[in-house]
């Protein structure tokens, strides 16, 4: 079983690393294989709407710009769960979750195949640091996405600084039951 995690923030010691870390170890101890994966250190661009607005993601399902996308998207064919996690940004998700998010939707959203989400679950996460007021359009872009693609969508969670104590558990349990879940399937 493998259970690919993002990360999108900055802030290796903030808020959405803990998240990050509180997801890891639940799926963990379930006994799934974590792939971790920081989209701030991955060289991703953002879409190029290439041509008249389509390159050959929109045929091919891959990106013709030339960056850490291709290998990332690649590997994802091997996962059996996601979980992304992101700071909320002005009511939005990270710049380097949406700019990923943008590639990944536009290679994955029109297959006519099963797409590289199709019947995997996946966990959002949304971590505001600050007031908290952006959660919810930061979770429904997260929705809008993870539904383009055709997750299986296991939950939606937002965390701020002020529930923090009991939303890392949250985290942490809601990780590890998604791996429980599928583990009972297979």
């Amino acid at each position: 079983m493998n259970v690919m995690i993002f990360t999108s923030s900055p802030n290796i010691d903030g808020l959405t690393a803990a998240c990050g870390n509180a997801a890891k170890t639940g799926v963990e101890e379930a006994g799934a294989h974590v792939v971790m994966v920081n989209l701030n250190r991955q060289k991703i661009v953002h879409c190029q709407a290439c041509g008249n607005g389509w390159g050959p993601c929109r045929n091919e399902h891959k990106c013709q710009v030339q960056d850490d996308f291709q290998d990332l998207h690649a590997s994802m064919a091997d996962m059996d769960a996601f979980i992304m996690i992101t700071p909320v940004y002005f009511g939005e998700m990270s710049e380097s979750a949406k700019t990923f998010s943008d590639r990944l939707r536009r290679c994955e959203a029109l297959k006519k195949d099963k797409t590289l989400f199709e019947g995997k679950p996946v966990l959002a996460v949304a971590a505001a640091g600050g007031s908290g007021n952006g959660l919810t359009s930061c979770l429904t872009s997260m929705e809008r996405l993870f539904t383009h693609v055709k997750a299986e969508k296991f939950d939606f969670i937002g965390i701020t600084q002020k529930n923090k104590g009991y939303k890392l558990e949250a985290i942490l349990k809601a990780g590890r039951e998604m791996v429980s879940i599928l583990n009972r399937k297979n």
